[in-house]
């Protein structure tokens, strides 16, 4: 059976009513049951708000209003989300304004640094992580077994090009330390494919398009009115019409080529089923670019400064990196330029629904 992704423009008036309609085009009945636990995985980026960055409040409202219409209960609805060393899930949940629409349909928030964690030996053999943690791979213990609905965004990335389904599951599935991936990316996101196969019976992706993240990402973009939410049980499909859309050709992307030459998932924008939207007369024209965050990790990672990796990365010596990247990012580059960007958001029809939201919290 052919991958299928689901296409829909929308606008704020009609956001909730499109995001539901994307999941049914998507057929996310079929995948998705009533009957299991689902894990909700947020996306959060940022501690702070900046728009297309991490999920929406609007993309998780729709999400909420179609399950609980669909027959799952509250309490097997589970929203979650992971810390980095550079991010705080609960107070980026309050930021963010998660935590207002959680109330209103019931939901409850689960941080996964709260939750017990355990090593997991996957049957099937892996191609960077167990080399990367070779004492073992540690997962949220409440993640076996238990369907996955992810809630990323439309967005570029200095690491991986683009990123989306595949890449949220990055930051569930791995601890806090997972930034020592990066000089792996694209083969360790081939890997959370094959761990999300041996974990979830189901994977689902409700990605949010209606704003989204050109050049320097996965925080430091150029945020862009988009007007669509996409859909897929295909987490690699989601993301390869998430990058045909932001005008990349999907197969030239290494973690959706070598996701696709692996079976699992079609990158293949021919090959997949696209309901809804006409993706032909879209594209975005987006640049993957490197902030200076990226830049200065992929030169001690990968670059001319790589022989300085061990000492400045990986000994006791490394709390430099993330107090400089939230000196970086939280003191100079969204006080002086991102809060230029916020304001032309503010000044657009999402920004409006973005005050509206704020104002009910």
């Amino acid at each position: 059976m052919a991958s299928k992704v689901a296409v829909v423009r929308t606008k704020p008036e009609t956001v909730l009513d499109d995001i539901g309609r994307a999941m049914d085009l998507a057929d996310a009945p079929r995948h998705l049951t009533a009957e299991r636990e689902l894990l909700l995985k947020l996306n959060l980026s940022w501690t702070k708000y900046f728009p297309a960055c991490s999920s929406q409040p609007w993309q998780l409202e729709g999400v909420a209003r179609y399950l609980l219409g669909h027959g799952y209960r509250k309490e097997r609805i589970l929203p979650i989300e992971n810390k980095t060393v550079v991010t705080n899930p609960r107070t980026g949940a309050a930021n963010n304004l998660w935590l207002p629409v959680l109330e209103k349909y019931g939901l409850g928030f689960t941080p996964l640094p709260e939750v017990a964690w355990k090593v997991h030996r996957f049957r099937e053999p892996l191609l960077r992580l167990h080399t990367i943690f070779p004492e073992g791979i540690e997962i949220p213990a409440m993640y076996e077994g238990k369907d996955i609905l992810h809630l990323p965004t439309v967005k570029t990335h200095g690491h991986s090009i683009t990123t989306g389904a595949v890449k949220n599951a990055f930051g569930g599935l791995l601890k806090e330390v997972r930034h020592y991936a990066h000089k792996y990316i694209h083969e360790v996101l081939v890997d959370l494919l094959i761990m999300q196969r041996e974990l979830h019976p189901n994977v689902f992706a409700v990605m949010d398009g209606t704003v989204c993240g050109d050049g320097a990402g996965p925080r430091t973009m150029d945020p862009v009115v988009g007007n669509i939410v996409l859909a897929s049980a295909d987490s690699v499909a989601i993301d390869a019409v998430a990058a045909k859309i932001m005008g990349f050709d999907p197969m030239s992307i290494p973690y959706l080529r070598m996701a696709t030459e692996r079976g699992l998932g079609e990158a293949r924008i021919e090959k997949i089923e696209i309901a809804g939207a006409d993706i032909g007369e879209i594209n975005f024209h987006f640049k993957s670019k490197r902030s200076f965050v990226i830049w200065g990790d992929q030169m001690l990672r990968l670059g001319p400064l790589r022989f300085l990796e061990r000492i400045a990365l990986h000994s006791p010596l490394a709390g430099w990196a993330p107090l400089a990247s939230n000196v970086y990012h939280d003191a100079i580059w969204y006080p002086i330029i991102g809060r230029r960007k916020i304001a032309r958001f503010n000044r657009t029809e999402w920004g409006k629904l973005w005050r509206e939201y704020r104002g009910s919290s």
